[in-house]
């Protein structure tokens, strides 16, 4: 597919630089999508608090538990873009294993990879969020149990979050990082 909105290239004007830095590791070349958001610099920065939090170490689940719910909600969104961002940045650190990866993106919340049974929860909820924008009473008696208020509030607004990025990188039809995995490069679990 034809990229709609175009990631900005260099040189940038040195408004979207800085803003594209501050959004970045050190030393790391901005991804696409943010040189697309760049294309609305004040959506961008209005953005950047939000996403920091939520990538960030004051939030109140591990980055595992994040990771989980980010890349089922892109692979339920079809979101190929983000998940294979986060697949490359974070499934390592998130401790995630092929066959975890591969069910996040293709398979179920009862696969066998999952032993722990909040991962279960989690998948699950990202699930019923995605097809009915609600948990029933069952799902949240099992979220209940491994998670605090704080943390649902999270983890909801998590998958929020990145249903919202998913549809914007889709739409734009931002081009997938040269680095980072495809859909076709997992198996199914």
């Amino acid at each position: 597919m034809s990229v709609r909105i175009s990631p900005l290239e260099r040189p940038f004007e040195t408004d979207v630089e800085e803003q594209l830095r501050s959004m970045m590791p050190p030393n790391a070349e901005p991804i696409a999508l943010f040189r697309v958001f760049a294309r609305n610099l004040e959506m961008a920065r209005a953005m950047q608090p939000w996403g920091r939090y939520e990538l960030g170490k004051t939030f109140s689940v591990g980055i595992r538990q994040r990771e989980i719910v980010i890349d089922r909600t892109c692979a339920r969104c079809g979101c190929e873009y983000e998940w294979g961002v986060h697949v490359a940045f974070f499934a390592d650190q998130a401790l995630l294993t092929p066959a975890q990866v591969a069910s996040l993106t293709k398979g179920h919340a009862a696969d066998p990879c999952w032993v722990d049974e909040s991962d279960r929860a989690l998948i699950a909820l990202v699930d019923a969020l995605h097809d009915a924008g609600d948990v029933d009473d069952a799902l949240w008696s099992a979220l209940r149990s491994h998670f605090d208020d704080e943390q649902i509030l999270d983890l909801t607004l998590l998958c929020g979050w990145y249903h919202a990025i998913s549809f914007t990188a889709r739409t734009a039809r931002v081009p997938l990082e040269p680095d980072a995995p495809s859909f076709v490069s997992v198996t199914a679990p």
